[in-house]
């Protein structure tokens, strides 16, 4: 039996719909939804570390219809015409494809070991040295800090003036404990005469900065204790990839001819 144009025609979209079904989530108002959409949006929330089950893909297929349903309303009113349309779609494409930019040049521009390396090399070596536990009172007058030291120095217990009397709240309730930290952690005032102390060693007269007057003493001294690379390797990278980016964006600014 020798089949006509119409049925041959016939067979052939019989024979595809399954595969054109597969290519489309819905088609809405005879115009068909390619389910890519899906699944760009599912990669999209995917990417951020949330898993999609079989409701939200669900979920996520009914927006795609509904934003079809929109764009066509839109599209209807001629929302796409406005001047105010053209400069938020322009806006957009400049962003995605900065977006892709910075994407691309991160990409071919990685940060290596070496540069963490050498990275971890240059803060190891602004942070050795030695570290200090010290203590200290805060007044607001040599004369009371004076009296203090006298006080101390007959026998008061340190910690329990600190406690009642320093005005620096944060170690005045700890008994005047500033934790470990290195000197150049403190002002140069403080920093210089604390240096001078041995471990167990009060100083002898008041210390005068821009906060007051410190009665300064060193319970304990040890070389500086330094994270390994490993421990601050992600916020090395992160570091570098950042000024990586800027050197980036700066050579592309000097280089471009701007009238």
């Amino acid at each position: 039996m020798k089949l006509t144009l119409s049925a041959l025609t016939a067979a052939v979209l019989i024979a595809s719909a399954p595969w054109a079904a597969a290519q489309n989530v819905a088609i809405v108002n005879g115009k068909p939804v390619p389910t890519a959409r899906v699944e760009a949006l599912v990669k999209q929330i995917e990417a951020s570390g949330r898993v999609v089950g079989d409701e939200a893909r669900g979920q996520i297929k009914e927006e795609v219809i509904m934003r079809e349903i929109f764009v066509q309303e839109a599209q209807k009113r001629g929302v796409a015409t406005s001047d105010e349309f053209k400069n938020q779609m322009e806006l957009a494409r400049q962003t995605l494809l900065i977006r892709g930019l910075i994407a691309d040049y991160q990409k071919t521009n990685p940060v290596t070991d070496e540069e963490v390396k050498a990275e971890y090399d240059k803060f190891a070596s602004a942070n050795a040295g030695k570290e200090y536990r010290a203590r200290h009172i805060l007044v607001d007058k040599e004369a009371d800090a004076k009296a203090i030291i006298a006080r101390i120095k007959k026998g008061a217990k340190f910690e329990d003036i600190a406690k009642k009397q320093s005005k620096d709240p944060g170690s005045g309730a700890n008994g005047g404990d500033l934790d470990w930290a290195p000197a150049a952690n403190y002002v140069p005032e403080f920093s210089q005469a604390m240096v001078k102390l041995e471990k167990g060693q009060m100083s002898d007269a008041p210390v005068q900065s821009q906060f007051g007057w410190h009665i300064i003493r060193v319970d304990d001294i040890r070389d500086a204790q330094l994270p390994s690379m490993d421990e601050v390797k992600p916020q090395i990278v992160q570091q570098l990839t950042q000024q990586k980016l800027q050197h980036f964006q700066q050579d592309l600014r000097d280089k471009a001819r701007i009238e």
